[in-house]
């Protein structure tokens, strides 16, 4: 039986290898697990103890946030108006793109329907809950839902890392700017 210090031990070895992966992820083309592992502060075996291959830690990454940004749209309309409340929402957007795209493009084809299956439900969910908002104080078009939205926001995926900087927000913020209500 483990003990419980062991056990915190490998979570937080387990959260310092996401963490440096997601950074990895950000700023890089060049995923290298070992480097990975050095940024953790962690050896290699125990990078692959807990994630046996390159697409399990990318997957992990992914989920963690997705759930992370799900868990943002409730909390940013407890302390901001709906539109206030959405505009925050897509700068996270664009931040969780960004990593995306990294993780995409290096995820193998079956992997990556099982991370967009996990994703776009409970994604649709959080942006349906900040368009309901918007909609019931009069901010939000009533003619828009989160496949509309989820639609016009998939050309971030088509930035190139170039560009980015430059387009992301911007675009995010025409995208948010179509959605209010013209009075």
């Amino acid at each position: 039986m483990s003990s419980p210090v062991r056990r915190a031990d490998a979570a937080e070895n387990r959260a310092r290898i996401i963490q440096a992966a997601r950074a990895v992820i950000a700023s890089s083309d060049e995923l290298r697990l070992n480097a990975i592992a050095k940024q953790a502060g962690v050896g290699q075996g125990t990078l692959y103890r807990h994630f046996p291959t390159r697409e399990d830690l990318l997957a992990e990454v992914y989920r963690q946030d997705v759930d992370e940004l799900v868990a943002a749209a409730p909390a940013l309309l407890a302390e901001h108006e709906p539109v206030a409340a959405l505009a925050r929402w897509f700068d996270q957007v664009a931040d969780y793109a960004r990593v995306k795209r990294g993780v995409f493009a290096a995820v193998e084809v079956a992997v990556w329907k099982d991370l967009s299956a996990h994703s776009l439900g409970p994604i649709g969910d959080a942006l349906t809950t900040l368009l309901d908002a918007g909609k019931a104080d009069g901010t939000i078009r009533p003619d828009v839902d989160a496949r509309d939205v989820i639609l016009l926001i998939g050309y971030l995926s088509r930035l190139g890392e170039a560009e980015w900087d430059a387009r992301a927000r911007h675009l995010l913020d025409v995208v948010l700017d179509g959605l209010r209500r013209r009075r």
